[in-house]
């Protein structure tokens, strides 16, 4: 029998779901059909791939090696078939784009406009994951390009610095002092109510880890999981925040108090997979998203 891509696909259902019953399910196919086709792929193979005889399936010795080859052939497979569609001219283009959650409130609204009004051709699948998510999906080609922070990275993975972010105190515009201009002692926050991002959020552990440092424990009265809830907090009610500069410069509601000492500044950084390939549309987003940023003025890393 010769080898076909759907026994691939078959055999990583199971693998993923441990199941026979809810494999089928997933992939739309009768059990015993399933059951059938990973006989013939063992046979074809010459090696049993699934243990079948536990309470759930579970992957040989052998399995686990083929899977690991089945998975990068599928993958390469895909970027394959991206790169024939890829048009140079960028009439036509599609881009997957991953994100942490903070550069979602001023990062991607003006670099998907740049990107549409450019080159309106190209599709852009944006989402919002967490840094360790965004580097595992790099490396499964399942996103073709990354904005996060620099750091250490996952093996494959290449960063190159875009920018670097600042933050401050922020208060409503409208608050008693809200525009000082002399810098607040961290100590002072010892006596604020804050609304902080949750912890879910890669900035709440570096404002966590500044408040360590100085030995400041201020009141937490909300945490919220949403830029867009935190500043209409902020806006409404007498709570402080910490966010990143550029989001505040595009709030008039919102004013920026500085802090002493200033809360450490982080490196934003653009991350693709080593040696992927780099679409039209990867490579034209790149070059917007450096225009952007040096027009904008962005403090250079």
């Amino acid at each position: 029998m010769a080898l076909e891509l759907r026994h691939l696909r078959y055999l990583l259902a199971v693998a993923e779901h441990a199941n026979f019953t809810r494999a089928a399910e997933d992939l739309r196919i009768s059990q015993p059909t399933l059951s059938q086709q990973i006989k013939q792929l063992e046979r074809t193979v010459g090696a049993q791939l699934l243990d079948r005889t536990g309470r759930t399936v579970r992957l040989t010795d052998a399995g686990e090696t083929y899977v690991h080859y089945a998975r990068r052939a599928l993958r390469d497979l895909a970027a394959a078939e991206r790169a024939v569609l890829d048009v140079a001219d960028l009439s036509r283009g599609h881009l997957r784009l991953a994100v942490t959650p903070t550069f979602t409130a001023y990062l991607v609204g003006p670099l998907t406009a740049e990107l549409h009004a450019r080159h309106p051709g190209i599709t852009l699948d944006v989402k919002e994951m967490t840094q360790d998510r965004i580097e595992s999906g790099l490396l499964a080609d399942e996103v073709d390009l990354g904005i996060a922070f620099h750091g250490p990275h996952l093996p494959g993975i290449t960063a190159t610095a875009l920018f670097t972010e600042t933050l401050s105190l922020v208060t409503g515009a409208h608050r008693a002092g809200a525009a000082r201009k002399e810098p607040l002692p961290v100590r002072d926050l010892a006596d604020r109510h804050l609304a902080l991002l949750s912890g879910d959020f890669a900035t709440r552990g570096h404002i966590n880890a500044y408040f360590a440092a100085h030995q400041v424990r201020p009141h937490i009265s909300v945490e919220a999981n949403s830029i867009q809830a935190l500043t209409e907090i902020v806006r409404r009610t007498p709570l402080a925040t910490v966010l990143p500069d550029a989001i505040t410069h595009d709030h008039p509601h919102l004013t920026p108090v500085p802090l002493e000492p200033a809360l450490p500044a982080r490196a934003v950084t653009l991350l693709w997979r080593e040696a992927a390939y780099r679409s039209a549309a990867a490579r034209a987003f790149t070059r917007i998203t450096r225009e952007f940023v040096r027009g904008r003025g962005f403090t250079p890393v």
